[in-house]
């Protein structure tokens, strides 16, 4: 229904932000990354202005919108709620841990461990969220030809691609296909640059496409 809210912000608590657009206060829940982004609320009279992605949940007793800083988070929450047994709320709960590049890059290399300290996250829900998700990544990959987009020396192969398959897992476990991940890491240094690293110059080019 709506795909962000502009408009200026005039309540920011834990996970609650309140956006004036046009004299109509919208009440959204936001995750712990996303209060994180938010500018501090100084001035009643001069409140910021903010840009939320938004999510409508209806359920038969309640209705209720969820906001985030960056489409990134928002993928990466619609990403979740697929899973079974992972609702909106404890999507948020593992997005208040982690950052998307955090959580993708968990998920690609099987660590429930972290994903797991989410609050309400246990170990069983942590290896489903991993088994789900990856297992929708594998449908999606293509063959290791697409490598040669890479410039690479064939000694220094073996030792790159790992680190290259994880990030190509990450960025689609955020929504990306094979191809755009692999188009947006292209021009980026990858044997000197670290993983996370890599992961979020990608998020950044592919998010000016």
């Amino acid at each position: 229904m709506f795909y962000y809210i502009s408009g200026k912000l005039v309540l920011l608590e834990n996970n609650v932000a309140v956006v004036d657009v046009g004299g109509v206060a919208y009440k959204m829940t936001v995750s712990g990354t996303t209060y994180e982004a938010m500018p501090p609320c100084r001035s009643v009279k001069e409140p910021p202005t903010v840009k939320l992605y938004t999510y409508l949940a209806i359920r038969e007793d309640d209705i209720e919108l969820f906001g985030f800083a960056s489409e990134t988070e928002l993928a990466s929450f619609k990403l979740l709620i697929t899973v079974s047994g992972v609702g909106p709320k404890a999507a948020m709960s593992i997005l208040s841990l982690l950052t998307p590049e955090k959580f993708a890059l968990a998920v690609c290399t099987d660590d429930k461990k972290t994903i797991s300290k989410a609050n309400g996250i246990g170990p069983k829900t942590a290896a489903r969220i991993i088994l789900e998700l990856k297992d929708k990544l594998m449908k999606e990959r293509g063959t290791d030809e697409a490598f040669s987009a890479f410039p690479t020396p064939p000694a220094a192969v073996s030792a790159n691609r790992s680190k290259l398959n994880e990030a190509t897992d990450a960025l689609m476990v955020l929504g990306y296909s094979r191809a755009e991940a692999l188009n947006a890491m292209k021009d980026i240094d990858t044997d000197r640059t670290e993983l996370e690293e890599i992961i979020r110059l990608s998020l950044k080019k592919l998010m000016k496409y």
